[in-house]
């Protein structure tokens, strides 16, 4: 159940952040194990435990960070270009800037399958957590996935 949510809450966000995706620039670099995956802070341990969410989206560069739990959350869109581990995030409802690194392994921690560390951003976890079958395609097939969710 916990995971169906937390699917459902990222895809959602994502689509909605899709719909405006304007000028949107390719990455640069090999994002490799970065993008085209769901991230979590941890595994959710009730309905009310927030978690923080972080997905990238290749195909359009975009993303999102994201604080939810099964019943309320907040997120934030970003787009973004990246050269290797160095992301540059671009938040265009305020206009920010950052300059991330993320440095994503393979990893076996609590049942996880990859390890990310994350340096220099404001939003989010410093340490994210993904599993084997948490990629994501492309934005188109997060509709699909929400609607296999509900």
């Amino acid at each position: 159940m916990m995971k169906k949510a937390v699917f459902a809450i990222v895809a959602v966000s994502l689509v909605g952040y899709g719909v405006y995706r304007g000028s949107a620039h390719k990455p640069k670099g090999d994002a490799s194990l970065v993008t085209n995956r769901v991230w979590i802070d941890h595994i959710p341990r009730s309905e009310r435990d927030v978690i923080q969410i972080f997905a990238a989206i290749s195909d359009h560069s975009i993303g999102v960070f994201q604080a939810a739990s099964a019943w309320k959350g907040q997120y934030e869109g970003f787009r973004y270009e990246s050269n290797g581990d160095e992301f540059r995030l671009v938040f265009p409802q305020n206009g920010d800037r950052e300059r991330v690194m993320m440095k994503a392994t393979r990893c076996d921690e609590g049942g996880m399958d990859f390890c990310m560390q994350v340096t220099g951003s404001s939003r989010g976890a410093k340490r994210y957590f993904s599993r084997k079958g948490w990629e994501i395609d492309s934005i188109n097939d997060l509709d699909s996935a929400r609607e296999r969710l509900r």
